[in-house]
């Protein structure tokens, strides 16, 4: 079995634990029937020893494997990570995934993305990251009753992803702890309106509006003040073509939008005025978890 799970942005601003978009960004994850249990690790979390020695993909695999399957069986797993981890790009969310579908489609290959989807909400209970890596696309998500409720809007091939990517990570649970434990009524009131407008957006194809859009008061200004060359990644993005500028997850990559024509003058005037940073652009990923046998 051969399974690619892509990057994702999460929150895209207002759309906080809800919002999310799948990028041309991927882990492949290669599964053999072998006599004794093995991995291999290459690209990133391959220096990690505790990624060996307590895999997360490998615990969530068996759990449910074992569950369905009412056995265990011995393989190799061969992980080629690209996506970058603890930097807001979905890496946790990607493993998860890509895990629950691993087991569910050696059970049974007619398994649905609907089904992977749910259970993976056992191991990440916001569904902003997790909906896009299995659907692609842009995704607005909900729960109801432990289940996720998802729109999904397909991105167009002239509108590209551009992220920049500090050297230095986020940790998703410090990040977190930043927030406040709550929120003023007027500030309540201006992120469901913005990311009510941005998912309108996204649906109508209005790329202009996406700017005005993305302005949030819930996450983002509190986030980025833990590296605050961020405010600069934004301000550069806006000023040379992004048509959406937002932190990544919890950060500390800077993910945004621009047309074709744009990337090139975007990411070399990050390159420039960043050069410690890491600056790529993208396609989007429209499939999410693709899975191969």
């Amino acid at each position: 079995m051969v399974i690619k799970v892509p990057a994702t942005s999460a929150n895209i601003g207002p759309g906080f634990d809800t919002l999310g978009i799948a990028i041309d960004l991927h882990n492949t994850i290669i599964i053999k029937k072998s006599n004794f249990f093995s991995l291999s690790i290459k690209g990133e979390g391959a220096d990690r020893k505790r990624f060996k020695s307590n895999n997360l993909f490998v615990h969530i695999f068996y759990e449910i494997y074992e569950k369905l399957l009412k056995k265990r069986d011995n393989f190799r797993f061969e992980f080629n990570n690209k996506i970058p981890i603890s930097r807001g790009l979905g890496s946790s969310s990607a493993v998860i995934t890509s895990a629950v579908a691993a087991a569910y489609y050696m059970y049974d290959k007619d398994s649905s993305k609907t089904d992977i989807l749910n259970h993976s909400l056992k191991y990440e209970t916001h569904p902003d990251n997790i909906a896009p890596a299995v659907l692609g696309g842009f995704t607005v998500s909900i729960l109801e009753k432990g289940k996720v409720l998802t729109q999904k809007k397909s991105m167009p091939d002239f509108l590209k992803a551009v992220v920049v990517i500090p050297d230095r990570p986020m940790s998703t649970a410090l990040s977190r702890g930043v927030l406040p434990k709550h929120y003023s009524i007027k500030d309540a009131v201006f992120n469901i309106s913005h990311s009510s407008f941005l998912t309108a957006a996204f649906m109508n194809e209005k790329w202009d509006l996406l700017k005005v859009a993305a302005q949030d008061k819930f996450h983002q200004d509190l986030r980025m003040s833990n590296l605050k060359e961020l405010f600069a990644v934004q301000r550069c993005a806006y000023e040379n073509g992004a048509l959406l500028s937002t932190l990544s997850g919890s950060g500390s990559t800077f993910f945004s939008i621009a047309y074709e024509d744009d990337v090139k003058r975007l990411t070399n005037s990050l390159k420039i005025k960043f050069p410690n940073f890491k600056v790529e652009s993208f396609n989007f990923d429209n499939i999410g978890l693709k899975v191969k046998f």
